[in-house]
């Protein structure tokens, strides 16, 4: 199975978002700007998660995007099916009940790729938006203390939340990058 951007890019917003909600709605433009995503990429994938009940919009001068529900009841597959559909690595008849596979009595490899598409779907239902926030608040600290130590020659205190931006905002690391390259 292979994600799609709107899958790698809607997770990367999605935690952002969640790192952030603590400051009330989440513009799409603050997201773009720290997550390097086009705006309008963004706009599509809000359409997707707002209509599955993930995301939801406020109005106003301060409006922006905050979660449907609490981040530790999204779970990734959530956000993954809104965004990409269906996640079964391999469709087959015989596993989904169509019945028209005509060699599904004596078809072996239906069970291996009902055994995958299981695998699938217990990983990413089982890891929560809030289990992903708090890695990539552990990441940030991480990031943080290296560049304290660089500096001063002392380990960053600890309990430390996110990392702090030069402008003052918080910056969520998440992809397959070290937590000081732009997220």
């Amino acid at each position: 199975m292979k994600l799609s951007t709107k899958g790698r890019y809607g997770l990367r917003a999605l935690i952002d978002l969640a790192v952030h909600a603590d400051e009330g709605a989440v513009s799409i433009q603050s997201i773009a700007e720290r997550q390097k995503i086009s705006e309008s990429y963004l706009e599509q994938l809000a359409r997707l998660l707002k209509k599955a009940g993930i995301i939801v919009s406020v109005r106003g001068a301060k409006g922006g995007y905050q979660l449907g529900r609490p981040a530790e009841e999204i779970s990734v597959g959530d956000i993954l099916r809104a965004l990409e559909g269906n996640l079964n690595a391999v469709t087959c008849p015989a596993n989904e009940g169509s019945g028209s596979c005509e060699e599904a009595d004596f078809c072996v490899t239906r069970f291996v790729w009902k055994r995958i598409n299981d695998s699938i779907t217990q990983a990413v239902d089982t890891i929560t938006l809030g289990e992903l926030v708090e890695e990539s608040n552990q990441l940030a600290c991480a990031g943080a203390a290296g560049e304290d130590t660089a500096a001063t020659g002392k380990t960053a205190p600890g309990g430390c939340a996110q990392k702090k931006e030069k402008n003052g905002s918080r910056r969520a690391c998440s992809g397959n990058h070290s937590p000081d390259s732009a997220s």
